[in-house]
């Protein structure tokens, strides 16, 4: 069966909305039937806005029939992670105390977006603010895996990869601290791309920990995600950790060819404590990129050993900070993990703290080494399958997520193959500013067609959506 509208990428849909084969209206429509037909179960949305979705998207029918086409974006029905300012509107960043909240602005990325002539759909369901890998809200609901309703998506970006990869959105923009683009994405089966600490800005994006933070695309290919981070990257003087390095055109980059270049492998880290049919499809998609041309080395990056430590005290220590007053004041207002989790983090000394930067600074320089060495480092995305919802071993996700924050290099999460009925995520990490880099690569594994074009809900081909 052919695919419908809400089931294509912004690659495909892009053209076909340029030369007005369709229109932006039959696509936002296709998503809405979508989401009234599957997101009951989901739960990946906690905002659904038709009414004026419609309205902008008969907006951006008339701009491209009167020959205003902006490009790649416009008219393409996204969903953003409900951690992102929309000026005017609600953003309650998964909780409680925020429910009421509303932005005097966008957030930055919102902004580009709308100039780029995005119809917004709704919002999308996270973990409590961000702080967490499970997406099982206790205000909102738990978000579901679409592979398997019984897991959980991952986090804290989750309602945007279970809907990215149930389509019901094109694509989406999660957030990620210490895996929260990636862990999603492979559980989700889709593609998430973390980019360089300071290639997008985080102007209007509620914190979790300020010098963790990033934000980056959730797409269903890495195509999409190239092209969603040509119109999000960039300096802005209202985020002081942007760096004003010039923005590629990413997906000019996708070749494919990937003969000659170098992957580095860290076993002693990357695959230590993880699943044994995940370790098997990883290595296995590490021989299909040999087999491309590409060679292999293996490299030793000592302080990675640290990692756990250094992230955890980093994020505690920041995100403590930020919401100190509240957990003074209103404690019972948080849900049970996250009231945990801040808690903890009041304990947390400066000591401590310090100790996690010195930690960084060397992990930095051995990265930096490394990759004088290799292209590439290619690695586990997941230690673990996606658990069950409620099922505490989820605490164990972030093990290989940590380093690229911390270092705040680049990498991606795409699918390299299928166990247990779920999808497997592998990870590629690049050096600083290089996403071209790291997306060409995912881009010539992906070629390799690793999910053998299997989708969550099989049983929807019999439906007519």
């Amino acid at each position: 069966m052919s695919k419908t509208l809400a089931q294509m990428s912004i690659s495909e849909l892009s053209p076909m909305l340029r030369d007005q084969e369709v229109s932006p209206v039959e696509i936002t429509e296709s998503i809405f039937n979508r989401i009234k037909a599957f997101d009951k179960e989901i739960n990946s949305y906690v905002e659904v806005n038709e009414e004026k979705a419609i309205e902008s998207a008969k907006r951006a029918e008339r701009e491209i029939s009167n020959g205003e086409y902006k490009g790649a974006l416009h008219g393409i029905p996204m969903a953003l992670k409900d951690i992102l300012h929309f000026k005017g509107e609600t953003s309650a960043l998964g909780s409680k105390i925020h429910k009421d909240f509303i932005a005097e602005d966008d957030a930055a990325v919102v902004s580009k977006l709308k100039e780029a002539g995005v119809v917004f759909t709704g919002k999308l369901n996270m973990h409590e603010y961000a702080w967490g890998g499970t997406t099982n809200n206790p205000h909102f609901g738990p978000t579901r895996n679409p592979w398997n309703l019984s897991k959980i998506p991952g986090g804290s970006s989750g309602g945007s990869g279970a809907a990215v990869a149930a389509d019901l959105t094109i694509a989406s923009l999660g957030t990620d601290t210490g895996g929260s683009i990636r862990m999603p994405a492979a559980a989700c089966g889709i593609v998430g791309l973390k980019p360089t600490h300071g290639r997008v800005s985080k102007s209007g994006c509620f914190p979790l920990s300020w010098s963790l933070d990033h934000i980056g695309p959730m797409t269903k290919t890495v195509e999409d995600a190239a092209i969603l981070l040509e119109y999000i990257a960039g300096y802005d003087k209202n985020d002081p950790t942007t760096v004003s390095i010039p923005v590629d055109r990413y997906s000019s980059y996708l070749t494919g060819d990937i003969k000659g270049k170098v992957i580095g492998i860290e076993e002693d880290y990357f695959f230590h404590n993880v699943g044994e049919s995940i370790e098997l499809l990883v290595r296995k998609a590490i021989d299909q990129m040999e087999a491309m041309g590409a060679k292999v080395e293996i490299v030793k990056i000592p302080t990675l050993k640290y990692a756990q430590f250094a992230e955890m005290m980093t994020c505690y220590a920041e995100g403590g900070t930020i919401h100190s007053r509240n957990i003074r004041e209103r404690p019972e207002d948080f849900g049970e993990d996250t009231r945990i989790d801040i808690k903890l983090a009041q304990a947390i000394s400066s000591t401590d703290y310090l100790q996690a930067q010195q930690v960084r600074n060397m992990m930095k320089r051995e990265f930096a080494e490394i990759f004088e060495q290799v292209d590439v480092l290619v690695a586990p995305m997941l230690p673990i399958m996606p658990p069950d919802i409620g099922d505490t071993s989820a605490n164990t996700l972030g093990l290989y997520s940590c380093p690229a924050n911390l270092t705040g290099l680049p990498a991606i999460s795409l699918p390299c193959g299928m166990s247990e009925g779920l999808p497997v995520g592998m990870q590629i990490i690049g050096p600083a500013f290089e996403e071209r880099k790291v997306l060409n690569f995912a881009y010539a594994f992906e070629k390799t067609n690793p999910l053998n074009g299997m989708k969550p809900f099989q049983f929807e081909l019999n439906r007519s959506l």
